[in-house]
């Protein structure tokens, strides 16, 4: 008896958590939207990185990037800030694979470790993405002039995601004779919201993702291309073909820190400019003409 408690106990918890993450079922048409059925991103899988022994990679540099989803390159990684029928905001993206479907790990302390050490279960997970303020009152309805706890849900949504740190690897390959990179993870900032509903002006960053995990959920999701809507590209597409805008937060060095910590204004943004112009430069001098 107590195990068949203890198993509807576990039931309930389960069930009510999934509820937490539960969002609008996007109601599928009467009639197909569209002249034909779109079957190419649905089938698709990551393009497979190329073997790469440590004896190939004569020099590498970490880097850490931001990428400024205000700036209109990087629209399609924004927009639509509410799921439609054939695209989703690469944070929903991210959001529903780790909530509903299990497919990609959250990594918790992002502002601190970018190492991917600690993995946050879904009862985290919904702590960081959902709030409720207990303290909101209402007024009672069957006894007017009382009023009672009407307890707030507030939910981190796109619309609040404005950022991305994305760290990545330069290195050069001397078995190919190229200067390749390679993303090692991404994390979406929030932009900070007082009590009051006002807009800090600052980010809080939520969560680290394993970008090679989230590779093959990336690479069956849509964004949108202006040109032509028959041809598509992916999320994996966008990082990919580094089809974004973005610049250097960080780079590696000795002291641990962050442009930010020693440059500030303009200096910040030469300093930005000066790491990728290093990285251009010591590919260039690897040839001679």
């Amino acid at each position: 008896m107590k195990k068949l408690k203890f198993l509807l106990l576990v039931l309930l918890i389960t069930t009510v958590t999934i509820d937490n993450y539960a969002q609008e079922v996007i109601k599928p048409p009467k009639y197909p939207d569209g002249v034909y059925t779109k079957e190419n991103t649905r089938t698709r899988r990551a393009v497979a990185y190329t073997s790469l022994r440590e004896a190939d990679v004569m020099w590498s540099k970490r880097v850490w990037r931001v990428i400024d989803l205000r700036e209109k390159m990087n629209f399609p990684l924004y927009y639509p800030d509410e799921p439609i029928l054939d695209r989703k905001s690469l944070f929903d993206v991210l959001k529903d694979a780790a909530t509903k479907d299990g497919t990609i790990t959250f990594f918790d302390n992002p502002a601190t470790d970018d190492e991917f050490r600690y993995e946050m279960t879904k009862s985290e997970i919904e702590a960081k993405l959902v709030k409720w303020d207990s303290t909101t009152t209402s007024e009672d309805p069957n006894n007017p002039g009382t009023f009672i706890a009407a307890p707030t849900k507030t939910e981190v949504s796109t619309s609040r995601v404005w950022k991305y740190w994305v760290k990545e690897d330069w290195f050069f390959d001397k078995q190919r004779s190229v200067l390749d990179v390679r993303i090692i993870g991404i994390c979406p900032l929030v932009e900070k919201i007082s009590e009051t509903g006002e807009h800090m002006g600052s980010d809080q960053a939520l969560f680290w993702v394993y970008f090679p995990e989230a590779r093959p959920v990336l690479t069956n999701q849509e964004v949108y291309m202006r040109h032509n809507d028959a041809e598509r590209r992916t999320f994996d597409d966008i990082f990919w073909k580094r089809m974004f805008s973005s610049y250097v937060r960080k780079e590696s060095n000795v002291y641990n820190r962050i442009i930010g910590d020693y440059k500030t204004g303009l200096d910040a943004l030469l300093e930005a400019e000066r790491v990728k112009n290093d990285i251009f430069t010591f590919e260039h001098d690897l040839w001679h003409f």
